[in-house]
């Protein structure tokens, strides 16, 4: 499909890239590692993953020409008002799963889109609720599958998600990491 401006992902995230292929645009993947995303304390939990796509567009703007548009993200999970991230270790992983176990939980996914002259963000929340998990289902999962590059330490798409979701309030793709439809529609309007 034909876009108006060059398309840089700026995420490593193999999920991102996926969801963003299924649009048919041409695009480059450009990952500037060591990005700092952290964020202040007294940020509204929901703003946090559009602040760090901001954060993250701010990195690349060296890459900003005029006919090229970036495009940066960030996904969070949030349980009674706590930020889940990446998991640091498998301990972390598994004591998030714990916690998000038989409850329901917001995902947030915050986009940036990008160019010489403009900037644009949004975010996008899903709610998922999970079965209760036992302990060895949560093992299984965390040894087997290694979820320590995904916020909430879980990925819908795999294992977790076949066994563990039973239901799912808004996007799907949201949950996976990128809004598509709503980037789509983005993409159009910008």
């Amino acid at each position: 499909m034909e876009f108006r401006y060059k398309l840089i992902l700026a995420s490593n995230s193999p999920r991102r890239k996926e969801l963003l292929s299924g649009l048919d645009y041409d695009y480059e993947v450009v990952v500037i590692p060591g990005i700092d995303e952290s964020y202040p304390d007294n940020i509204e939990k929901r703003q946090v993953a559009q602040y760090i796509a901001k954060k993250k567009a701010a990195a690349y703007e060296d890459y900003l020409k005029d006919d090229t548009l970036v495009i940066t993200a960030d996904t969070v999970v949030i349980l009674d008002n706590k930020i889940f991230g990446k998991p640091s270790d498998e301990a972390c992983a598994k004591q998030m799963l714990r916690e998000l176990s038989g409850r329901t939980h917001q995902v947030v996914t915050g986009v940036c889109l990008s160019t010489a002259d403009k900037q644009h963000a949004f975010s996008v929340t899903s709610e998922v609720r999970f079965a209760t998990l036992t302990e060895s289902e949560i093992e299984y999962y965390v040894t087997r599958y290694k979820p320590l590059d995904k916020a909430g330490a879980y990925g819908i798409q795999e294992w977790i998600g076949f066994v563990g979701v039973e239901f799912i309030s808004g996007s799907y793709y949201n949950v996976m990491g990128l809004p598509i439809q709503r980037l789509f529609r983005e993409l159009k309007n910008f």
